[in-house]
């Protein structure tokens, strides 16, 4: 697989981060997570996208927000999951 520069901004308590969080982990791709709860500097790189809600991933560069798990494994190049719907 090739190797993407991934990050993953994330907050307490958000389902949806989790699904991502987990997902990428599933699929052993190297990423960064940024708990933009935890730390408010995070928050504000987020913000500085005008993105004010999480999940959000960066994936070289370009956003996924919410879990598109679809969207998610095209960008990645992933496609040998069983689920994965090239239509999506």
């Amino acid at each position: 697989m090739t190797k993407h520069d991934v990050v993953v901004y994330v907050s307490n308590n958000c389902s949806h981060c989790e699904k991502v969080v987990s997902k990428l982990k599933e699929w052993n791709v190297n990423f960064r997570e940024k708990n933009v709860s935890e730390n408010k500097e995070h928050f504000k790189e987020l913000q500085s996208q005008k993105i004010y809600g999480t999940p959000a991933t960066f994936i070289d560069g370009e956003q996924v927000l919410g879990f598109q798990k679809g969207k998610l494994q095209r960008k990645l190049g992933i496609y040998n999951d069983i689920s994965f719907n090239p239509q999506r």
